[in-house]
């Protein structure tokens, strides 16, 4: 589990980014004052941090020289309140990874940090190939068959449908679903991944209105389940 510090003494900014990264199954770690967030970060094992610039005791930027000049290579995500383009590149100067300008929304924060987490570690090999029920999946020739019979699916489709198997018997928030498969186009909306699901269904489940594989968690998200229920 990745592990996340937040130093930013804003609580109601803290208190909504930890609650959503935790929902995303982060574990997170907060800090309102900038000496402290200090000591935090230096005594390691956190996979990202994330500094605001205006901090008391201390502010971000410093922290990001300190921890910089140690030779601390973890990412660091900057959230600033301020738009001026000497400040973002100052931050980033310093050794910052990127930088977020509020007001930001959760979703652009969430997809900043899983791209931060990401660099750096091995990608996993990506799936060719995978068969649930009499359903075969070609990712690689982009081919899919339901009782030998191919079935059209859309590009945004099969990128939803790969990253349904790739985490099987995982609930995957619409968020992150949104997140991974439509990335920063704003302009769609969490009802967009239903539409999505709904028509991965009718083209796959033996019965749509009452599917085994795609299977939807009220409230969260949806998950694949492989051999059915």
């Amino acid at each position: 589990m990745p592990r996340i510090l937040i130093v930013e003494d804003e609580d109601s900014i803290l208190m909504a980014l930890e609650d959503d990264l935790s929902l995303e199954g982060y574990a997170v770690t907060g800090e309102t004052d900038g000496a402290r967030g200090l000591e935090r970060a230096q005594k390691g094992g956190y996979d990202l941090i994330i500094l605001d610039v205006m901090l008391p005791g201390m502010d971000g930027f410093e922290i990001c020289k300190q921890l910089r000049g140690a030779g601390d290579t973890t990412p660091i995500l900057m959230l600033t309140a301020k738009s001026q383009e000497v400040d973002k590149v100052l931050g980033l100067e310093l050794g910052a990874d990127d930088y977020v300008t509020k007001p930001f929304s959760p979703r652009e924060v969430l997809a900043r940090v899983k791209a931060l987490l990401r660099r750096g570690k091995p990608a996993n090999p990506p799936l060719e190939r995978v068969s649930f029920g009499d359903v075969e999946v070609d990712f690689k020739g982009y081919e899919v068959r339901k009782a030998g019979v191919q079935v059209e699916l859309t590009a945004k489709e099969f990128t939803l449908l790969r990253l349904l198997v790739s985490h099987p018997g995982e609930v995957l928030r619409r968020d992150t679903i949104l997140n991974e498969v439509w990335g920063d186009d704003w302009d769609v909306f969490p009802r967009t991944v239903d539409t999505h699901v709904a028509n991965l269904r009718r083209k796959l489940e033996d019965d749509p209105a009452d599917p085994k594989y795609i299977v939807n968690v009220r409230g969260v998200g949806y998950k694949f389940v492989a051999d059915g229920p």
